[in-house]
């Protein structure tokens, strides 16, 4: 899988080639099914995660809404077993909060690690 800029594939956080999150929802800060980043992703959408009805509402409730569809954006709103790209400091936020969803390691950008300690992620660690 290359980068959107076509130069380097990405890397997981085990090192290995980056699989893709999810294409139902599309997801991805470039909206290619990947949490793949770059500088115009302020937000580090890395981790890919596992959607929960606790993180959700948690979610909600911090005044990001990620469950009501919104059409006008093409976005159909997430449910709990959704994977979605989250951004990392937002999983570590959750995580110090007790309320972070479990992450597929293959398919979460290495970057994520630049935000989110390595141990951190093992506690939550699906694949």
């Amino acid at each position: 899988m290359t980068t959107p800029a076509g130069s380097f594939k990405a890397l997981n956080v085990d090192g290995a080639p980056l699989e893709s999150c999810s294409t139902e929802p599309m997801t991805g800060f470039f909206r290619d099914g990947c949490c793949n980043t770059g500088p115009m992703d302020t937000g580090q959408h890395t981790v890919c995660a596992v959607m929960t009805a606790e993180f959700l509402a948690h979610s909600k409730y911090l005044g990001n809404d990620l469950s009501t569809p919104r059409p006008e954006f093409r976005f159909p709103g997430l449910k709990p077993g959704d994977r979605w790209c989250l951004c990392a400091a937002r999983f570590l936020q959750a995580h110090e909060e007790g309320v972070a969803p479990q992450v597929h390691f293959a398919a979460t950008h290495q970057r994520a690690l630049d935000v989110v300690p390595r141990d951190v992620l093992d506690l939550y660690r699906v694949d």
